[in-house]
């Protein structure tokens, strides 16, 4: 080997030489030092989805998630900051760092299971078929072939309706809204005869609005989750270590007693 090869390669053992170094240094810090160094978890959401994260007749920021985040990130030791964000630029907010997380009756679709760190499913929704007419009722899927449907566009209501084995019988059957107040303003009008809609709007709904009837037949389940970036394990599972111990001691079923009535929360999945 002559002088000018072994020059060559000296150069290149002490460059990645340095660059190891640089890593173990300050931009080597992991996902929950970032948070925990910063004092506070930005908490992204759309702040009109009551009952999760909405704004009262003061502008105040309340809801369930509000609380549940509150009560975690106590537990957790350090602050929590919500910052609304567009909904469909979720995922481009928690790559630029904008944010640290999405909460927001965000449902754990396969789509954010690739996209997203997820953590566990905390809350276990169902999409409800309901109308205002008490004698209005869904029993199957087969009565939806009869039935004007209205629901929320891009909404879990919509996803689920979707995957249904006989969505393509019915599926003509089916208007999408900005909103579901939208979709019930429709009903009023008799556009339509029922509406698919999640079960905490539904409740949140009754409370506050119109009474809406249950049908027999329902869409089934969805769970909400908290999305993190994707590589950001350990303040996953930071984060879901908080939320056992705000579940083990009975405040996480307090505050969804205060915002549904009833214990609507769950502990499960997403373990990796």
């Amino acid at each position: 080997m002559n002088s000018k090869m072994k020059k060559v390669i000296a150069i290149g053992l002490t460059a990645m030489t340095v660059l190891g170094l640089t890593g173990c240094g300050a931009g080597s810090k992991s996902d929950l030092e970032y948070v925990k160094d910063k004092g506070e978890l930005i908490v992204g959401l759309d702040d009109t989805f009551a009952p999760m994260g909405f704004r009262d007749k003061d502008n105040k920021l309340i809801g369930f998630d509000i609380d549940l985040a509150k009560a975690v990130t106590k537990e957790m030791g350090i602050k929590v900051k919500f910052r609304p964000i567009d909904w469909s630029a979720k995922e481009g907010e928690l790559k630029s760092k904008n944010i640290d997380c999405v909460w927001n009756g965000m449902s754990a679709t396969p789509d954010r299971q690739k996209s997203m760190s997820l953590s566990k499913k905390y809350l276990q929704n169902r999409i409800l078929i309901m109308s205002l007419d008490p004698n209005v009722k869904v029993n199957s899927a087969d009565d939806l072939k009869n039935m004007k449907l209205g629901t929320q566009a891009d909404s879990a209501a919509l996803e689920a309706i979707k995957k249904d084995d006989k969505y393509k019988e019915f599926k003509d059957n089916v208007s999408e809204y900005k909103t579901y107040d939208e979709a019930i303003l429709d009903m009023k009008a008799g556009r339509v005869q029922a509406v698919a809609i999640d079960e905490v709007y539904a409740i949140y709904n009754n409370k506050n609005k119109d009474t809406l009837y249950e049908s027999p037949f329902n869409f089934g389940a969805d769970y909400y989750a908290v999305g993190f970036r994707k590589g950001d394990k350990k303040l996953t599972a930071e984060v879901n270590k908080a939320f056992k111990a705000v579940i083990d001691s009975g405040e996480a079923q307090k505050i969804s007693e205060k915002w549904f009535g009833k214990n609507m929360v769950v502990f499960e999945g997403y373990d990796k």
